[in-house]
């Protein structure tokens, strides 16, 4: 039994106090042995000193009132005295006393047990034909063919199927957007180089019409016109500026 310890605690209720650089160590290290490190560090003092006969009830009660840190989430917790004794008596009589008190991995580690040879080839006949579908729309799509087709039935959960796709490499491929990636499915177009080597030596000029409209000063609405005026060859624009009409009457050049 594990109660979060909320309140802080004084005299032999103290907290557990774990060396920060223990704490930095643990951080790295897989959760079951961060909770086989925690679980020793509450019974090695019964594992080095062990209790006379009729002792060792009260050694636990006291390790069962005192306040330990959690080994994933740092917060304060307290184990029950049934606990704390099975956590000693599991210690006690094994050959590792750290191993012993890891949480135990399940048999059906690493597998699916849920996933039949015929949802599996399902699941693979739907990735092969739609790979940019994702996990949820997979596993809807297998409850829709479970309907029609009973080998399919039931049809495992979407966290069992997310995690047996995940470990046969079926992520979703993601479109391919507009840029060097289709290139070559692009008919190329053609590129020209600038006429002139030198700057200054050669300038351009056109004109740009507006998206929007504008009020002229005699309330009439008339779509302006950009005036740009670039350098052939380093392309800087030397001049911008609107005008009322695109021709050189308007930008008062002849």
């Amino acid at each position: 039994m594990v109660v979060d310890a909320r309140a802080p605690a004084t005299g032999r209720s103290a907290p557990f106090e774990l060396d920060e650089e223990v704490m930095s160590q643990d951080d790295q290290a897989p959760m079951r042995l961060r909770w086989a490190r925690m679980r020793f560090s509450i019974i090695s003092h019964l594992l080095a000193s062990p209790p006379e006969p009729g002792e060792l009830a009260g050694r636990i009660a006291e390790l069962a009132a005192k306040s330990w840190r959690h080994p994933t989430k740092g917060s304060l917790i307290r184990l029950s005295p049934k606990t704390i004794e099975r956590m000693y008596y599991a210690a006690r009589a094994a050959d590792d006393p750290v191993g012993a008190l890891a949480r135990k991995i399940p048999k059906h580690a690493g597998t699916h047990p849920s996933i039949t040879p015929a949802v599996a080839e399902a699941i693979e006949k739907q990735y092969h034909d739609h790979p940019r579908w994702t996990w949820q729309l997979h596993h809807d799509n297998l409850v829709a063919l479970a309907k029609t087709d009973p080998e399919l039935d039931p049809v495992p959960a979407y966290a069992t199927v997310r995690r047996y796709m995940k470990a046969h490499g079926m992520f979703r491929l993601q479109k391919r957007r507009q840029g060097k990636a289709v290139d070559a499915e692009i008919a190329p177009r053609e590129t020209r180089s600038y006429e002139l080597s030198y700057v200054n030596a050669l300038w351009h000029f056109d004109f740009h019409d507006g998206k929007r409209q504008v009020v002229t000063a005699s309330g009439e609405l008339k779509t302006p016109c950009l005036f740009g005026l670039l350098d052939d060859c380093s392309r800087l624009c030397c001049h911008a500026q609107w005008y009322a009409h695109a021709d050189t009457v308007g930008t008062g050049r002849r």
